[in-house]
């Protein structure tokens, strides 16, 4: 009967969550942390290991979703001026989080976690207030970039709470030099080969389609590189970030394919990962003392080294963008969820800082959107 509860709790939490999200104004992923907690505290959701393979392939497939985002070939494209600024900036905010993280005396591992850049949410922005805005754009562009650094970063750190800085870790960190170096030798022999014959592209992804080839290659290269993650001891949810880049990359002649995965993705399998997260945090927490008040020193923390950082661009956008723009990369939900959960279980943090983080995930998503819709509203007026 528990199973049974389960399955039909997670049913009723990813259809009525949209309608909730709509009503009050906030992204659905919100929603479903929020209602995972209250009903994993109520008993309807508890964890099994079909519940947490599920979530975790959502998660993975979150990290796919993200890689379709990244076109390699419009990073590369950037204005190089904006470019440097923006590794300056994304530079600045790992400098900032040392001496936050040095004069508060927090654990080291949050060196690693304050600066985390993901655009999911920027998407979501982007969706209600359109592709028009500089400082959105700005902040597509720059947060790409960022990503793929928390994901690499991400990749490190795992490996290093995992082994320890032992002999093994470097092992691995060689491991993933020489990973690296591959995946890009091996894109550049791609972008030469699909240059020179454009119609193998055509081939393994037909622009008349009746066999949904394009979802299964896509499939197919998500799992491969789950699997070469995996055969490394690299981190999984690099490779498949890797295979997002790589479908977004070289296949752009399949413009609703990016459509039709998060479609699946974010109706079915995110979803799922959400609600996961949401019924591992104990309500009771909320309860106990200092979670509140770090939850909130975290935000402000990544909110004000991400305002500091923006002055990079202070030739570039306006003081109000800039404040937009470092808001919209305050909010790596899923990036933060998913680095303190490995810490958490490589007990390089404690359950108090875990569900602390856990808590300052939905509070950054709360304030950046609800600071940046109410404000808006009173520029656009």
């Amino acid at each position: 009967m528990s199973d049974i509860a389960i399955i039909v709790t997670i049913s009723l939490i990813i259809f009525l969550s949209p309608f909730i999200a709509k009503i009050s104004r906030l992204p659905t992923s919100v929603i479903e942390i929020v209602l995972g907690t209250i009903l994993g505290a109520l008993g309807y959701l508890h964890h099994n290991p079909l519940f947490e393979l599920v979530a975790e392939f959502g998660f993975l497939y979150l990290m796919f979703l993200a890689g379709l985002e990244v076109d390699l070939k419009k990073i590369l494209a950037i204005d190089p001026k904006i470019l440097q600024r923006g590794i300056f900036y994304i530079l600045s905010l790992y400098l900032l989080s040392f001496i936050f993280v040095r004069y508060l005396r927090f654990d080291e591992v949050f060196i690693a976690i304050f600066p985390l850049i993901s655009v999911g949410l920027i998407a979501a922005l982007r969706k209600e207030y359109g592709k028009n805005l500089s400082w959105l754009n700005l902040s597509m562009a720059i947060g790409t970039l960022g990503e793929v650094v928390s994901i690499a970063i991400l990749t490190i750190l795992s490996a290093g709470l995992e082994f320890g800085f032992t002999e093994k870790f470097y092992t691995n960190i060689f491991i993933l030099a020489v990973f690296l170096g591959v995946i890009l030798g091996m894109f550049h022999l791609l972008q030469v080969l699909f240059w020179w014959y454009p119609e193998i592209k055509t081939t393994l992804m037909p622009r008349i389609d009746t066999e949904e080839q394009d979802i299964r290659l896509s499939m197919a290269l998500l799992f491969l590189f789950i699997s070469l993650m995996l055969y490394l001891r690299l981190e999984v949810a690099f490779g498949a970030f890797i295979a997002g880049i790589f479908i977004a990359t070289f296949f752009e002649h399949k413009r609703s394919l990016p459509h039709k995965l998060s479609s699946f993705g974010f109706g079915f399998l995110v979803p799922i990962f959400f609600i996961y997260t949401g019924s591992s945090f104990k309500l009771q927490a909320l309860f106990m003392e200092g979670i509140i008040s770090s939850a909130i020193v975290i935000t402000i923390i990544m909110i004000l080294i991400r305002i500091i950082a923006a002055m990079f661009f202070y030739n570039i956008l306006s003081f109000k963008d800039r404040i937009y723009f470092a808001l919209s990369h305050a909010m790596p939900l899923t990036l933060l969820v998913a680095i303190t959960t490995i810490a958490y279980h490589t007990k390089f943090i404690d359950e108090n800082e875990y569900m602390a983080f856990i808590l300052a995930s939905i509070l950054e998503v709360l304030v950046v959107m609800v600071s940046i819709r109410l404000t808006h509203k009173k520029v656009s007026a």
